[in-house]
């Protein structure tokens, strides 16, 4: 009898990870190809998301900063401050010494001759950047989006305008 229950037995299939049970996981790299997450409803095999309403859950980042109402409009201003700070807070790891270099470098711009205030502007826009890929600040990805378009139109009251907006950032984040 023994011997008909074995031959009628299907080999099981082994368990993931193949360490007899000891708890840990599949190893990197391994597992025979895409698999399917049903935590998350993704299937990776076809990229596609079974989560209801067809959110797929990407987040395409906070909208630009419009330097027209900036310039015009005080509270808009106030509210971007508080915007930005809430995502640094929740996205970044960055700290107030580095938002306060960064300060510092917009008020040594914003203080240049007018003639030089421009270029001072635009090299400030590459310090950003780097700090930004250097730290991983990517709640400042906005900010260097506006200083783009401040550098562009390349007016006083632009300029004065972001200096407004670092300094509101800097004080919210205290």
């Amino acid at each position: 009898m023994a011997q008909e229950q074995e031959v009628k037995r299907e080999p099981r299939p082994p368990r993931e990870g193949g360490h007899g049970g000891q708890g840990r996981g599949p190893r990197e790299g391994g597992g025979g190809g895409p698999r399917r997450d049903d935590r998350a409803g993704r299937d990776e095999r076809r990229g596609d998301d079974r989560r209801p309403g067809g959110d797929r859950g990407r987040f395409d980042g906070p909208p630009e900063i419009d330097i027209e109402k900036l310039i015009s409009d005080s509270l808009y201003l106030d509210n971007q401050a508080h915007g930005v700070v809430s995502r640094m807070r929740d996205m970044d790891s960055g700290t107030k010494s580095q938002l306060r270099r960064l300060y510092n470098a917009v008020r040594r711009a914003y203080r240049a001759a007018e003639n030089e205030r421009q270029h001072e502007f635009v090299m400030l826009r590459a310090r950003l950047a780097y700090t930004i890929a250097r730290h991983g600040l990517r709640s400042l990805d906005q900010i260097e989006k506006l200083l783009l378009q401040v550098t562009r139109k390349n007016d006083p009251r632009g300029y004065e305008r972001f200096k407004d907006l670092f300094e509101a950032i800097v004080a919210y984040n205290e």
